[in-house]
């Protein structure tokens, strides 16, 4: 059986910890030790909460918490600004005072939404994050970037709001369909590209086992992976330097979901095709060889992902959606790109010639 695991985001009056291990859902200290007040609201989806549901409500209710429960649809087309006021109706109508705290319960759409509804009722209330997919647990669940989806770009509402707490039980991915690990894989890879190469070729040696949920192996991922981001997180909270590497394949990504329509490329897809374009683009300019974007490929493919853009998007689409990303500044789009196996930077020093050549390319 795998070990448990604490880290710690230090982020000075805003740090917490994340619980990383099998079986936390059964240790309600975890869970009630970070509630301040005497009212919940459990924040999950339709989903997941016949499979969860039912345990955060007991742990809540033998420490005489008040709780109150809003299932959201399941689905990233669901992460509107619709689902926000949904939850802000409930905290209303069920008199959550501003010691309530709001506990996301589910992968991260629900995250992202339950962080930001908290981030803005009562002009800030606590919430707890239990991430119950392995792309919240490495990824959406830490850092404190919370918000919803736009019909014009991905995430393009939403605040930084850190949590109380992370409570990452691995046993939750006992449940999770085989596209949605895939999908969460996308991103732990995305780690060792941007930051650590050997934990890359441990990816590589060991994919077979985390495709198979093999709980140690997992477990060891999304350890390496929420310490690397914590690291990251640590020093650039706001993402206004170092943080935005960890966007790799995004700004492609997020063009390709907000283009073919929510939910219909599942984010950790997008994700891992975006990653295929900047290991492309970075060979294009020189800065890699060839064999670093073979083996991303090689990954990527063993995790049953997408490697090549949807073959009816057109490069215009591509640039009108990639021109609102967030990254871009005065109408320049900025990519990470790799300079190396596990080193990334965030630059505009791009050829726009070798981009289109990428964009027809992939």
């Amino acid at each position: 059986m795998a070990s448990n695991h604490t880290l710690n985001v230090d982020l000075g009056d805003r740090s917490y910890p994340i619980y990383i291990g099998t079986g936390l859902l059964n240790q309600p200290e975890l869970l009630t030790n970070h509630i301040r007040g005497h009212s919940a609201l459990i924040v999950t989806n339709t989903t997941v909460a016949p499979l969860y549901l039912k345990t955060i409500e007991n742990t809540l209710n033998a420490a005489n918490i008040r709780i109150n429960t809003i299932a959201l649809d399941d689905g990233e087309q669901f992460k509107t600004i619709d689902s926000v006021m949904a939850i802000i109706e409930t905290l209303l109508t069920q008199r959550h005072d501003r010691q309530t705290t709001v506990i996301a319960l589910g992968g991260g759409v629900v995250g992202d939404i339950a962080g930001f509804a908290a981030s803005i009722y009562q002009r800030g209330v606590h919430f707890i994050q239990i991430p119950t997919t392995l792309l919240s647990q490495v990824d959406s669940s830490v850092g404190g970037k919370t918000g919803v989806n736009h019909p014009l770009g991905k995430n393009m509402v939403g605040a930084f709001y850190q949590p109380q707490c992370v409570i990452a039980d691995t046993a939750t991915l006992s449940t999770l369909p085989d596209r949605e690990l895939s999908a969460g894989l996308a991103e732990v890879i995305k780690y060792g590209l941007i930051h650590d190469a050997s934990f890359f070729d441990w990816l590589e040696q060991n994919i077979t086992g985390l495709m198979e949920k093999d709980n140690d192996l997992l477990a060891e991922a999304i350890l390496v992976s929420c310490r690397t981001k914590a690291k990251i997180v640590e020093q650039d909270e706001r993402e206004s330097g170092i943080r935005a590497i960890l966007n790799l394949g995004h700004t492609f990504g997020h063009a390709i979901e907000a283009t073919m329509g929510y939910g219909n490329w599942l984010h950790g897809e997008a994700v891992a095709t975006g990653m295929v374009m900047a290991t492309d683009l970075s060979l294009r300019q020189g800065w890699i060889d060839e064999s670093v974007k073979h083996r991303c490929i090689s990954l990527l493919d063993k995790c049953s992902l997408p490697v090549s853009s949807p073959p009816d998007m057109s490069i215009e689409q591509y640039m009108d959606a990639m021109a609102i990303d967030k990254k871009t500044v005065n109408g320049t789009i900025k990519f990470v790109l790799l300079e190396a196996l596990g080193k990334a930077i965030v630059t505009s020093e791009y050829d726009p010639e070798l981009l289109i050549q990428t964009l027809s390319k992939c």
